[in-house]
């Protein structure tokens, strides 16, 4: 049984939560003001209210791609695919506009490059591992996950520093690649269980899954990390200049 543990008039003013579980969490009696939060949320009750639906529904409103990575028609994941690349070749042209920009990070997120990086691992992995059954190994330049023994596995390089017209690159050749394979995917193709190697590589929990929710976890990964980027391109482009 999972140990819970008590926090009784605590100031946890400014704190932070990175990558924990708070399932079950209970803030009773709270002062909460400008507080964030950003993640796998759902049942999520404030002051009696589950507000889950509402902030799902803004959700939609503000990226309608969203109702098209929930689908299962091959047709609206086309659409999906497509309209991600536009939005992410839009940002890249926002990018470009501010040269070095790319490098920069917020509150300890990922920079612009590394989410692209990430992004190529994403492909390598849930993509070609996981729909096509390929035992290649991964671009070098991919960023994944910092857990052993995936961190620097199966081809990654982590010396590496890639410009981000290297990594644009790589990354234009797979969304050619991704969109050439849905161009020909079929609804009874995408229910077929995937066909992941039987070998020891990222992701370990893939096997059992279909083509369709693996294809979704880089679909919902693209969607989401461009959001995390332009969230943070925000951020950077409105901090006032430094003091000199």
């Amino acid at each position: 049984m999972r140990r819970m543990t008590r926090y009784l008039d605590e100031d946890l003013g400014g704190a932070e939560f990175r990558e924990c579980d708070l399932t079950g969490a209970r803030l009773v009696g709270v002062v909460m003001q400008n507080a964030t939060i950003d993640g796998l949320v759902t049942n999520l009750v404030v002051n009696g209210v589950e507000v889950t639906g509402y902030v799902e529904a803004e959700l939609d409103r503000r990226h309608p791609v969203r109702a098209l990575l929930r689908s299962e028609d091959p047709a609206d994941l086309r659409q999906a695919a497509r309209q991600l690349h536009a939005d992410w070749a839009a940002t890249i042209e926002r990018i470009r506009r501010s040269p070095g920009i790319e490098r920069r990070s917020v509150n300890d997120e990922w920079s612009a490059v590394q989410t692209l990086r990430h992004l190529i691992f994403v492909h390598d992995s849930w993509f070609r591992r996981c729909c096509l059954g390929s035992t290649e190994l991964f671009s070098p330049m991919g960023i994944g996950p910092a857990v052993e023994p995936y961190r620097d596995a199966h081809g990654i390089d982590l010396s590496l520093d890639p410009t981000l017209d290297e990594v644009i690159s790589v990354r234009n050749a797979q969304a050619a690649e991704l969109d050439g394979w849905l161009d020909d995917a079929t609804a009874e193709q995408l229910d077929t269980l995937a066909p992941v190697p039987p070998d020891d590589v990222w992701p370990p929990y893939a096997r059992g899954r279909s083509v369709r929710r693996c294809l979704g976890t880089v679909l919902n990964e693209t969607f989401e990390h461009h959001r995390f980027c332009v969230r943070d391109l925000d951020l950077i482009t409105s901090a006032p200049p430094p003091l000199t």
